[in-house]
């Protein structure tokens, strides 16, 4: 039997790993009176299709919310969470004007032993306070970034999201852009298949690409490109990579009947 022990091994060798995702979910994207003006974010390194497993976050280095261009430091709102043994972030924070919330968090890098690389996911999600627009489709000053195309929220499960990759405020070219669903819903979705975890595009030669939402919830946009790794050493010194991921998360939602009364 080891003959076949060997296969396996060397089969699951070969297995495509799970995505990895920074998480950057509030409790609410459209906020008003009725909703009540205060939201919760959550913050998690995880494989979100395949509902995990957790991945440890240090501090971020970043986290902040922008409004009209302005930026609002929130690390010292930031509480550890500890689940399943791993540390999370979590962060409340009422909102007092209109306009767009642009919600942005550059983690620490994460060492990814298995592929030797270190991951940062530049990440982004846009919360709509009091229907005030206004600023979903400005740059953050991320050194990677998705641009939305499409207002990124107020959106119907079946809408088309469209984006445009950028790299030091330039399109990418060909890079892939992996796509995950927040798959927490209760009932969860079914995974067929490992192929069905991460949806995978590629960037037009303008860096766009653009994907249609299937299912109502949360979900994530990751174009991904080599970072710069001159003088970078892994945690035992030797030779290491860098993943940069532009991350944002777009809400969708399903059209319910009309109450007839």
């Amino acid at each position: 039997m080891r003959w076949m022990v060997g296969i396996l091994v060397a089969f699951g060798a070969a297995a495509p790993a799970s995505a990895h995702f920074q998480l950057l979910i509030p409790s609410l994207v459209n906020v008003n009176d009725a909703t009540g003006r205060t939201i919760t974010l959550d913050l998690r390194f995880t494989h979100p299709m395949a509902g995990g497993p957790l991945m440890s976050m240090a501090a971020p280095a970043r986290f902040g919310v922008l409004r009209r261009g302005v930026e609002t430091d929130l690390r010292d709102r930031l509480t550890p969470v500890v689940v399943d043994g791993k540390t999370t972030y979590r962060a409340t924070y009422t909102l007092d004007a209109p306009g767009d919330h642009i919600f942005v968090l550059e983690p620490a890098p994460y060492w990814e032993a298995a592929e030797e690389t270190y991951i940062v996911h530049f990440t982004k999600v846009v919360v709509d306070g009091f229907n005030g627009g206004g600023g979903w489709d400005k740059p953050v000053g991320f050194p990677v970034e998705i641009m939305p195309l499409v207002r990124p929220y107020g959106l119907w499960t079946g809408n088309t999201f469209r984006g445009v990759l950028l790299r030091d405020g330039q399109p990418v070219s060909g890079a892939r852009v992996e796509v995950e669903y927040l798959n927490d819903r209760d009932p969860r979705v079914k995974i067929p298949s490992s192929a069905f975890e991460t949806q995978v595009l590629l960037t037009g030669s303008d860096g766009s690409f653009s994907y249609t939402m299937p299912h109502a919830g949360w979900w994530g946009f990751a174009g991904l490109v080599d970072g710069p790794t001159e003088g970078l050493k892994s945690p035992e010194g030797g030779k290491a990579d860098l993943e940069w991921g532009a991350l944002m998360w777009v809400n969708v939602q399903d059209m319910e009947p009309r109450d007839a009364h």
